[in-house]
């Protein structure tokens, strides 16, 4: 699992660059998005990975990696939403925001060397394709405790939802990688 833990490190530390960078080009104007709005983000760029993974011709030269990125890099933002609650006006500097994300990743990173632990790394066995279709399904769930208004019976919450997408895609990141 130590192969694991530094390629998940390595991958995130790409999405964290990402979105310091982004910060200081737009500041933390996402703070005003409430959950559905990011929810449909991610649910776009995970839309955007089926459809290359299932299209022969592209119009636009780019891969799945920024969407995995994307995916990763808006899970955490909605976290975060989940955590602070939606603001009228963008209220994070960008040490703030990177405080928040390095917290939320913590966590995140945490519950996937738990469950890797537990199911044995079985997501190196694993198609990116499976992991792109396992986010769709988190997205859809997600979505229904929305318009649930966050009420579960007997299901894991929101954020247990996004941290497993975040932890699919950095998955996805990997494989892709390994099978360059």
């Amino acid at each position: 699992m130590q192969k694991t833990t530094e390629q998940y490190d390595s991958i995130i530390a790409k999405c964290r660059d990402l979105f310091i960078n982004k910060m200081k080009d737009y500041g933390s104007a996402w703070r005003i998005l409430r959950l559905p709005s990011l929810t449909d983000q991610i649910f776009i760029k995970a839309q955007r990975i089926r459809q290359l993974q299932e299209n022969e011709t592209r119009k636009v030269d780019e891969d799945e990696i920024p969407e995995f990125i994307g995916i990763i890099n808006y899970s955490l933002m909605a976290l975060i939403q989940l955590e602070k609650g939606v603001v009228e006006q963008p209220d994070l500097s960008v040490q703030e925001a990177t405080e928040l994300y390095d917290k939320h990743i913590e966590l995140t990173q945490k519950l996937m060397l738990d469950k890797n632990h537990d199911y044995g790394e079985a997501w190196r066995d694993m198609r990116v394709n499976s992991l792109t279709d396992l986010i769709l399904q988190k997205l859809l769930r997600v979505k229904q405790i929305e318009d649930n208004k966050g009420k579960t019976l007997v299901s894991e919450g929101i954020d247990a939802n996004y941290q497993d997408m975040i932890n699919y895609a950095v998955f996805a990141l990997i494989l892709m990688k390994e099978n360059s």
